[in-house]
């Protein structure tokens, strides 16, 4: 097999990688899941080497539930992960006593525990879904429209910038143009998430 890029596993074979000790399961458990958990920790009072850590100990929580056979995954591996870290992250906050925990005295029984857990992967499920459906919307709302907004939003042009580039006749048209394109992608975004 020639030197390249390494083919993107699936979440079963992740898994199975990850049991078997594969450096490529793991290489692209880091690559695909390890950025949301250091965003995650970093804008919660952690640093990087926190969410290093955070992210290692929820691999091997991964790892010793894939390897006992107790795993039963009911949402994505990423959803998975994530909740794992954020999870281990509050503890690991509330040990510090850098985050407020309420009702102190007032133990949490397990079943509020899963039920906040649920709460949270549900959550994150759905901001999943909003991006993916955003991800969707923007692939059909085609040209000129998804690269005016890219380069707008994400490369942060100027109208000026976007004027000259697209050839408008002035910054003013540009506006109106990007407007309608913003109108476009909701409408295209809107009449899938009510579906």
């Amino acid at each position: 097999m020639k030197e390249g890029r390494q083919p993107i596993l699936t979440d079963e074979e992740l898994l199975t990688g990850l049991a078997s000790g594969s450096d490529s399961a793991l290489t692209q458990l880091y690559r695909r899941y390890f950025p949301m958990v250091l965003h995650f920790v970093t804008s919660n009072n952690g640093s990087e080497d926190d969410a290093k850590d955070i992210y290692q100990e929820s691999l091997i929580v991964l790892y010793e539930k894939v390897r006992s056979g107790s795993l039963e995954l009911h949402c994505q591996l990423k959803t998975y992960l994530y909740s794992i870290g954020r999870r281990l992250w509050l503890k690991q906050l509330a040990q510090r006593n850098r985050f407020v925990v309420r009702d102190v005295e007032t133990p949490v029984s397990n079943e509020l525990a899963v039920d906040n857990l649920n709460d949270d992967l549900a959550d994150h499920e759905e901001r999943d879904r909003q991006f993916d459906l955003m991800a969707d919307s923007l692939d059909r709302l085609g040209e000129p429209c998804r690269t005016l907004l890219d380069d707008f939003y994400i490369q942060h042009l100027s109208m000026q910038e976007i004027t000259e580039k697209f050839g408008y006749t002035n910054a003013d048209n540009a506006k109106t143009q990007k407007y309608k394109c913003l109108m476009r992608l909701k409408r295209l975004f809107f009449s899938e998430y009510k579906q």
